[in-house]
Order: structure tokens, then C-alpha cells, then sequence
């Protein structure tokens, strides 16, 4: 049989499951058995020995000295075996992942050692918005393929999106999708030639009102899952891929955000309660509380008023609570302080117009000024009696009021719309009524002081007594029920 043999097909060197440099077979003739490589040989035909990667002269520096030291490392360890420098082969999504250590760190690309003479190569902008990592550190890559012509292996970070192939299309893993149209049920993309559907609730975490927006975009996202049957099905998930991204910025925000810091964010969400405001990987509530320095009623029209789903804001980190998963933020405390603006305005004694912002069982409220509201207790409406609010002002309505008080420790302002009122004359001439100074029915002038005085159980009896004289009538004889034969009754005794 002759010495001679075909050119070789197997791979280039450093591509044999041993991790030794593949050669040829031994021969009785010893090499010359291996004739050269020909113009007619096989794009796969091993490169020569002395080809090299096209890289600059400061990256081959930086490479042959790294692997000159690690040979020297295992030149001094004669029982080590350089197989163990090989890194593992892990199948994951129909991709090969290996691990190694890296050699070099340069402008663009990361260089990575899996084994003697088995070189990877990975861009360095995969890494943006994380940290690269170091000379020397251990690193897991994806291997896309292998460059016979520079002898190195093409490699991409975990995670990051690779070329879509039909035939190695996995779920888990993470693709680039152009999108078609929209259809009833979310988006219609296409992936390696095929089409693939990605439901409405996958697209992203927020609810996106017009799916148009997306057509004719290329959208990362992973494969959920691939049917090969008929024409095949794919189903996507963006929402996935935006979730990871979040959560790896969460970890980082966890030690930079502290109470106190202002900080942007976008408005994800209104809800009757406040709002929630996106910070770049985690949500955040603003209160009702602390929306404005108005008053913010409950309800997400009232919420809806002060901020917009997808506004900008800047707020003020109120509170952390990392064990709750809580975070309260707030609007109001970086916005000027009303009641310290108007105080050389709202002051005791001054008159002043307001609109009635709330009305309750005990009185109303009034915005004196932008921000800064008073109240007018029910014995403040008017001189006469009032059983209800709603009798003498309305919601939204205009008033004047007075000042009686300002209490600036707890920021609360007493006002008064009968006391921007001339006091009704008395009736009777002395007559006894009531009031102090006239018949039944008369004005009212005491002191709101001996009003808030008076018990409810106080009240409770002279209305019953009220009812007693108008069912019995006058009494005429001489017993305590006419007051001496006078016709009075209880309800016009004082006590």
C-alpha cells in the first residue's frame, strides 16, 4: 500500500476532544507521508503553522506573554495534564458554551484561553452596562464558530442576541425578531425565515395601548417555544428579556439609591392610590399624600391630574424598606413649601377669598391660597343656626372668609364666613329667648370658645325639651311645667 494519503479534512489545531495539537498519523516515512496543502485543498484544510490572528501588535504582545506564562506555570508541575486546562463543553439552546480564563482585555475585543492553542475572542461592547471583567478571571462565553483563517473561536457573552438558525432554534434562547403586523392577539414577527407569534401580554411589562408602534422594528426576546411540526411555530416573550434586564439593575440600585436622594424615573402606572414611577429597575409608590401639597382625593382621575402614564418625574426618595420590597417616593417634597409663601398673607385677622374645596359633617374647606387650605367649622357658617354645610356653601364655590387663627407648628388655619358678616340685630328688646340677647329665634352671639363648649348631650336635651313644648302645649296651672303659670318651657330655661 502507498505511504501517501488524501489531504487531511479534520479541523485545524487545538479542535480535538483531548486537548493535544491535531497532526497527522504517524508513517513509516515519518512526515513527508503528509503531502503540502495545494491551491486545490479544501477551505477547511489546516491554516499553517505560522498563521495568526489579525490583531495589532500590542494584543499578539499581550497574548504571547499570558501564554508564556501559564506554559511556565505547567512546565512546573510535571504531573499536571493540559487537558485540565480545556474548558468545559456545556450544549445549552443548541449553542456550545465553554469556559476559560481570560488573557486579554483590550479597546474592542476580550480574549479568552479554553486550552493549549485554543484562543476565543469576544466584542467588548456586550459588556456595556456591566462590569467587564479582569486579566486572569474565569469567563463563560457561547461559541458561535470557529475562523479557520485566524485560528480563534467567535464567541458571544451568555445572554446576549444571537443570530436565529431554524435547525438549532432552542427555547430558552435569546434572538432577534423583526416585526411583521399585529394581530388580534399581540404581534406577528419573523424569525429565520419563519414566522413566530409573540402574545400581547409578552411584549412588555407595561400595557402598550397601540401595538402599531412596533411594526417593522427587530426586538430582542426569547424563544418560549418551537414546534417543528407542519410549517412550525414559535412563540416569543420581550418580556422576559426586559424582566432579566431589571433585575440585574435592581441589584445595583439596592446599594446606590438611599432616603433622601432625588432621582428621575417614568410613571409606569396611576392607580386610585398614587402612582407608581419606574427608577431603572425597580417601582416605586407615590402617595396621594405626597403628589402635591394640595389636596389629592382618592381616585386615579384626581391621581391622573398631577402626573400621566410615561411622564418623566423627579422625585424624592421618602422611604426604603428592602426586606417589604417597598419604596415610597414623594413629589411634594421638591416642590416649593405653600405655607411658608403665603404666610405674610394668611395671617389672624385678614380677609381673604378661597374656594370651597371640601365639605363634611362638622364644616368646610377652603383653598386661601395655592396649596394652603383653612377651616371653617359648621358654628363659623353664619350667625344663625345651620343643622347643615350644605345649606350656606357649596362645593367649588367662591367664598370670603376671615382669619381667626394660624397655628404654623401643625399648619392648620381656623377661618370664619360669618365674621366677614355684619351680626344680626337683636330681637325683643330683652325678651327671653336663646339667644343671650334676644327672643326665640334671635342671633347667636356667643364666642365660638362657649359653642365648642357645649356637650352634644346638652344639645340632645334642649331639642327634646323643643319637642315636648310643641306636643304638650302651654300649660296653665301652677305646676313647674308653665314656669309660674308664664307659658315658658324648658327649652327657653339656660342653664
Amino acid at each position: 500500500m502507498s505511504t501517501e494519503s488524501t489531504p487531511s479534512t479534520e479541523k485545524p489545531i487545538a479542535a480535538n476532544e483531548t486537548g493535544e495539537a491535531s497532526s497527522a498519523p504517524d508513517s513509516p516515512t515519518g512526515s513527508a507521508a503528509v503531502p503540502a496543502p495545494t491551491s486545490a485543498q479544501p477551505p477547511s484544510a489546516p491554516a499553517p503553522a505560522d498563521a495568526k490572528p489579525s490583531l495589532d501588535a500590542q494584543m499578539e504582545a499581550e497574548i504571547d506573554a499570558a501564554m508564556a506564562d501559564m506554559e511556565a506555570a505547567g512546565a512546573a508541575q510535571p504531573g499536571a495534564k493540559k487537558a485540565k486546562l480545556r474548558g468545559p463543553r456545556v450544549v445549552q439552546g443548541g449553542r456550545e458554551h465553554r469556559s476559560g480564563n481570560v488573557i486579554s482585555v483590550g479597546k474592542s475585543d476580550i480574549f479568552i484561553e479554553f486550552g493549549p492553542k485554543e484562543i476565543g475572542v469576544v466584542e467588548l461592547r456586550q459588556y456595556d452596562g456591566v462590569e467587564p471583567p479582569k486579566v486572569g478571571e474565569p469567563l463563560e462565553v457561547i461559541v458561535q464558530r470557529y475562523d479557520s483563517a485566524e485560528s480563534i473561536f467567535i464567541c458571544a457573552r451568555p445572554g446576549t442576541v444571537q443570530k436565529a438558525d431554524w435547525e438549532m432554534l432552542q427555547a430558552g434562547q435569546t434572538v432577534e425578531a423583526r416585526v411583521v403586523s399585529v394581530n388580534k392577539g399581540g404581534l406577528t414577527c419573523e424569525v429565520a425565515g419563519h414566522d413566530a407569534f409573540m402574545p400581547a401580554s409578552q411584549i412588555d411589562i407595561n400595557r402598550i395601548p397601540d401595538l402599531n408602534v412596533f411594526v417593522g422594528e427587530k426586538l430582542p426576546c426569547t424563544v418560549q417555544r418551537v414546534d417543528r411540526r407542519g410549517k412550525g411555530t414559535i412563540v416569543l416573550s420581550r418580556r422576559e428579556v426586559i424582566e432579566r434586564e431589571r433585575a440585574e439593575a435592581a441589584k445595583g440600585l439596592r446599594e446606590a439609591l438611599k432616603e433622601g436622594d432625588e432621582v428621575e424615573g417614568i410613571v409606569r402606572k396611576v392607580m386610585d392610590f398614587g402612582a407608581f414611577v419606574d427608577l431603572g429597575g425597580v417601582d416605586g409608590l407615590v402617595h396621594l399624600n405626597d403628589l402635591s401639597h394640595e389636596r389629592v382625593n382618592h381616585g386615579a382621575k384626581n391621581v391622573a391630574r398631577h402626573v400621566s402614564e410615561g411622564q418623566k418625574v423627579r422625585v424624592q426618595i421618602v422611604k426604603l424598606d428592602w426586606d417589604a420590597n417597598r419604596i415610597s417616593l414623594g413629589l411634594k417634597q421638591l416642590q416649593a413649601d405653600p405655607f411658608a409663601s403665603a404666610a405674610s398673607e394668611v395671617v389672624d385677622g385678614a380677609t381673604l377669598t378661597g374656594k370651597v374645596t371640601n365639605i363634611t359633617e362638622f364644616g368646610c374647606f377652603v383653598e386661601v391660597a395655592p396649596g394652603v387650605e383653612g377651616l371653617v367649622h359648621i358654628s363659623e357658617l353664619d350667625w344663625k343656626r345651620v343643622d347643615k354645610v350644605e345649606d350656606v356653601v357649596q362645593k367649588n364655590e367662591v367664598i370670603t372668609v376671615k382669619v381667626i387663627k394660624v397655628d404654623t407648628d401643625t399648619r392648620k388655619i381656623s377661618l370664619s364666613i360669618k365674621q366677614t358678616k355684619d351680626a344680626p340685630p337683636r330681637e325683643g328688646g330683652g325678651g327671653g329667648g336663646r339667644g343671650r340677647g334676644g327672643g326665640r329665634g334671635g342671633r347667636d352671639d356667643r364666642d365660638p370658645s362657649e359653642i365648642l363648649k357645649e356637650t352634644p348631650q346638652l344639645r340632645r336635651m334642649r331639642e327634646q325639651a323643643k319637642k315636648r313644648d310643641k306636643t304638650e302645649g302651654p300649660k296653665t296651672g301652677g305646676g313647674l311645667g308653665s314656669a309660674g303659670g308664664l307659658g315658658l318651657g324648658l327649652g327657653d330655661l339656660k342653664l
